[in-house]
């Protein structure tokens, strides 16, 4: 039974199981357009077989019975180790990317935030090549920006 496969959902779904349902609904997620004083935006490293390696806007998907907020919260403590306050309402994006079979629509509901607390040092990129997790400031989208968050360019002061 399919119910089997998810026994907590709320946790999220098993990574296969993810991908399954990927190919079949669009998948709401969170995305944190986080600002400094200077009007930089902080952008984490990726590494993954969906989206290639490149710097992207933090984020993450909406779980079972999690509201939009509390993933905002979630996301930044997770990918930054930082508290973050928003405002509301978010900017809503929708990406349809048609040649992608898994995880190829998405609903994004993309938040201004301003950091409450310090990101972790030990997370911070300092030099060299980025590694998996990693963040640090940008002025401009950088060319090595993930395909799929090219459109938050915007964004930049």
């Amino acid at each position: 039974m399919l119910d089997s496969w998810a026994l907590n959902p709320t946790a999220g779904l098993p990574y296969e199981l993810f991908l399954f349902v990927s190919r079949l609904v669009p998948m709401v997620n969170v995305d944190l357009l986080i600002y400094d004083d200077e009007g930089r935006i902080l952008l984490t490293w990726r590494d993954d077989e969906i989206h290639g390696a490149g710097w992207h806007v933090p984020g993450g998907m909406i779980r079972y019975k999690e509201t939009a907020e509390q993933r905002v919260h979630a996301t930044a403590l997770e990918e930054l180790g930082a508290t973050v306050e928003f405002a509301e309402p978010p900017i809503i994006e929708q990406i349809i990317e048609p040649e992608r079979r898994v995880r190829g629509h998405y609903v994004s509901l993309v938040y201004k935030c301003r950091l409450l607390s310090a990101p972790s040092p030990a997370m911070s990129f300092t030099e060299g090549e980025p590694m998996r997790g990693q963040w640090a400031w940008h002025t401009r989208c950088p060319e090595n920006m993930i395909a799929v968050h090219q459109r938050y360019g915007r964004f930049f002061a």
